[in-house]
Parts: C-alpha cells; structure tokens; sequence
C-alpha cells in the first residue's frame, strides 16, 4: 500500500510538470493570436467610424452646414469621438469640397470669351474647408492654393474660371477620364476622411496604421 501511494504521489507531481509545459506552449500561440484578433478588431472599428466620419460630414455639408464656423467644426470633431481629432489638430483630418463643372454659360455670365476661360469644360473647386490637422495629407481630389480661398472657403467666380490651380484633376473633364463625370453648370460635394492610428503601427510593420474613406455628393 505504502509504495503504492509514493507511486501516485510521483505520478502528480510528474503531471503537474507536463502541464505547465502544456500551458507554456500554449500561451506562446494563442496569446499572440488573441492580441492580434482584438487588435484587428479595434482597427475594423476604427475603419468603420472613418467611413462613417466622411458620410456625416458629406450629408451635413451638401445641407449647406457652415463648417467655417467653429461651432459646426465641432459636430465633426464630435463625431469622430475615439479617433483623436480636434478642430485643428490630431490624429485626424476631414477635407470637404465643392466642385463645379465649367461650360460655355459660366464663363458668359463673367462676361469672358471661350479664350479668357481658361477652366471651360474642366471641374473646378469653388470651395474647400479642412477640419482636424491640415498637415497629415493631402485631398486626392485637389488642392488649390490656400491664398486663393476666403473666410469661409470659397474660390471667386474669377479664380475658379481662370486659374488652373483649382482644377479638381481626379475628376471628368472635356476628355471625359476621371473619377466622375459632370456635366456643364452640375455641381458635387465631396468628403474626405483621413485618421491615423500610430498606436495600431504594429499591426504595419511599424509604421501608423492609416484609414481613408472618400464620399460623392
């Protein structure tokens, strides 16, 4: 009976042994791939609020929302709770914009010959507003010069049919390749969101994890 009972006794602690070594293997493979699942989840989310940023801010913009006044600036930094944006800075960045296609009747009603209209039969940006931190990027549908724009972010008649900067490039033009076509005097709203996550930068081989999303009004 006595050597019996040593036997088990034994026989425990061996197992004991075995299973911490169980436990050890284990948590080299699941602990990884359970931060890496709930990593890829926040960044999932984040990319969803992104999108989601971009559509409220593009709704609220085609309504004619005046996001040169800070107050309504702050219904987008409001929305984009998490993401680490603020009205001027941050983690975060929405471009809002306005284009206009140019045809023969906008360039008539400034009073300007087919030659003096430099922008007919291209789409041109007539307004654009940036909330959160205008140095992370730039607008993949254009980017007139900053000087050319007023207080609340419109482009004079004069400078949109013009000068060649305001040209919204990723759009239709007379030659019909872009993004989008318009047609003559039609008009859209675009919203851009850019965020970056530089707290995700593992997931990208060390580099911020960066999230886009671009919506057509």
């Amino acid at each position: 009976m006595k050597t019996n009972i040593h036997i088990s006794v034994r026989r425990k602690k061996n197992q004991r042994g075995i299973e911490i070594t169980e436990f050890a293997l284990f948590s080299i493979l699941m602990i990884p791939l359970f931060m890496g699942v709930t990593s890829t989840g926040i960044a999932l989310g984040k990319a969803i609020q992104t999108a989601q940023v971009a559509r409220d801010a593009g709704h609220m913009f085609v309504r004619q929302v005046d996001f040169s006044q800070n107050a309504n600036k702050d219904l987008i930094v409001r929305v984009s709770a998490g993401l680490n944006m603020t009205r001027t800075g941050g983690n975060g960045k929405v471009t809002l914009t306005q284009v206009l296609m140019i045809g023969p009747n906008e360039c008539a009603a400034a009073n300007l010959t087919t030659a003096q209209c430099t922008n007919l039969n291209y789409a041109v940006i007539t307004q654009r507003i940036v909330v959160g931190n205008d140095g992370l990027t730039t607008s993949t549908v254009g980017n007139p010069p900053s000087a050319l724009l007023q207080s609340d972010g419109t482009i004079t008649s004069t400078n949109y049919l013009t000068n060649s900067a305001v040209r919204a490039n990723t759009l239709s033009n007379a030659n019909g390749t872009g993004l989008l076509t318009l047609q003559p005097a039609e008009r859209t709203f675009i919203a851009e969101a850019y965020f970056t996550a530089p707290e995700l930068a593992f997931l990208n081989r060390g580099q911020a994890l960066n999230m886009y999303s671009r919506n057509y009004f």
